[in-house]
């Protein structure tokens, strides 16, 4: 096991022995049914979470289980089965097997490597040994709220939560993989409104971290929910035009995500993506850096093996501007003709290329200065929508925010699309200094220049 967990409530919840046999029987029973290779994934999870609205626990969940997967290869041809019951083994290897002789036959379909199979798992760090109750959780809640009710401005409560949850994932393969990690995670949010009738604007706080110490106060939550609520109040709306826009952190993600899709192993493949034969070429401006690093120590993305078993390892997705890999699975990587580079997801039966711990590293310019230089433009806080085309580039996203005048943040606005296309919007992103590990993926501010901003 990479990591484990024990409580004072559930002291065997991530002692994941028993799914390890369990998985490794499942896998010994899909070859004696006539499968000629084949892997068990068993994914557990456990959560808790209170919600409140006005000082009362509006909601109150708890929520614990296990899935079992099953993928069987009978030659090229392959099939899945799932249960949430450990139950007989031979039943379900033999249905998966079933299955698998009436499945199209693919030829990148299989299992990796073994020669990529992680042998020793890092310690990451990723679990917590104190399991909150209820009541710590509503009270957290309820400070959360206390502090966006506080801020002058905020008229009512648009809710506050926090939760705590506990995840585990057994792998076991026909090839001689076994291994497990666990991880937890706690999170606080609150959502303030402002305003009265017609000129009512929201805004929301959250935070999440794997272990509590990490997470930032209650009452700093709803602070900042309060504070993004009342400055939303009389927003005005801009003329169409051609401009810097800038992206809070909590909105330049969004461009990661873009740039993911992008560049995910599986559209590569099928050339669904407008970055398809890009790669070894200039995407970005000389000096970018986005990496993703699996081994982050506390990550919420991190894991010390993907989604089927290949060691984990950090990447430099962006090395000084130019694209140097695809995000790749092992079919991904077979039918593109590369080695996959251990990005496997698994949340059941089939593995997909994804991200863990993605960052687009900080530029050397502190944002107030960033603004300074633009003078004019638009500074980005929500995003409304999925407008981003990846197959085509093609890019038009609503979005609030605030316009900004002699370098400074003037009056916020909203009902404002931005319009580009990710091509050009990468090759003049810039990022500044200000970054923070918030969340899986990670961005500073960052600004595009020429981007078409429409409003009245």
């Amino acid at each position: 096991m990479a990591s484990a967990v024990s409580s004072p409530n559930r002291s065997d919840v991530l002692d994941t022995r028993q799914l390890e046999d369990q998985a490794a029987q499942l896998v010994e029973a899909a070859r004696r049914a006539g499968a000629d290779a084949a892997d068990a994934v068993v994914v557990r999870g456990m959560s808790l979470s209170v919600s409140v609205r006005d000082g009362k626990v509006e909601e109150s969940d708890r929520s614990e289980g296990d899935d079992f997967s099953l993928r069987v290869f009978v030659g090229q041809r392959s099939a899945s089965v799932s249960t949430n019951a450990a139950g007989d083994p031979m039943q379900l290897a033999t249905r998966a097997v079933a299955m698998a002789r009436l499945a199209p036959e693919d030829p990148f379909a299989g299992l990796a490597d073994p020669a990529l199979l992680a042998r020793h798992f890092a310690d990451l760090d990723l679990a917590d040994p104190a399991m909150p109750a209820a009541g710590d959780l509503a009270q957290a809640a309820r400070e959360a709220e206390a502090a966006a009710l506080a801020v002058s401005g905020v008229t009512r409560s648009g809710g506050a939560g926090a939760g705590w949850g506990l995840g585990g994932l057994v792998l076991a393969t026909s090839h001689g993989f076994l291994g497990g990690y666990g991880a937890t995670r706690h999170s606080r949010s609150a959502t303030a409104v402002a305003g009265e009738g017609t000129a009512m604007e929201r805004d929301y706080w959250s935070a999440s971290a794997l272990h509590g110490a990490d997470l930032a106060p209650a009452g700093e939550i709803g602070r900042m929910a309060g504070e993004r609520a009342v400055r939303r109040l009389n927003p005005r709306k801009v003329a169409t035009t051609r401009a810097t826009v800038v992206y809070e952190p909590r909105a330049a993600i969004s461009l990661l995500g873009h740039l993911s899709g992008a560049i995910n192993g599986a559209s590569i493949a099928r050339g669904t993506s407008f970055l398809k034969n890009r790669l070894g070429s200039a995407v970005f401006a000389p000096g970018i850096r986005i990496s993703d690093d699996p081994l982050r120590r506390r990550g919420l993305g991190s894991r010390p093996f993907d989604g089927e078993g290949v060691a984990a390892a950090a990447l430099d997705l962006i090395a000084d501007g130019v694209l140097t890999t695809w995000l790749l699975d092992s079919a991904s990587a077979r039918e593109l003709g590369l080695v996959t580079n251990g990005r496997a997801h698994r949340g059941g039966s089939n593995p997909s290329p994804g991200t863990t711990n993605l960052t687009l590293h900080p530029g050397t310019v502190a944002p107030a200065d960033l603004l300074k230089e633009i003078g004019t433009g638009l500074y980005v806080t929500d995003l409304i929508g999925h407008g981003a085309n990846i197959v085509t580039g093609d890019y038009s996203r609503g979005v609030a925010g605030f316009w900004i005048e002699n370098g400074e943040l003037a009056y916020p606005v909203s009902e404002v699309t931005v319009a580009g296309h990710l091509g050009e919007m990468f090759a003049r992103l810039r990022p500044a200094s200000d970054l923070v590990y918030r969340f899986a993926t990670n961005a500073p501010t960052v600004a595009i220049e020429g981007l078409t901003v429409a409003g009245r």
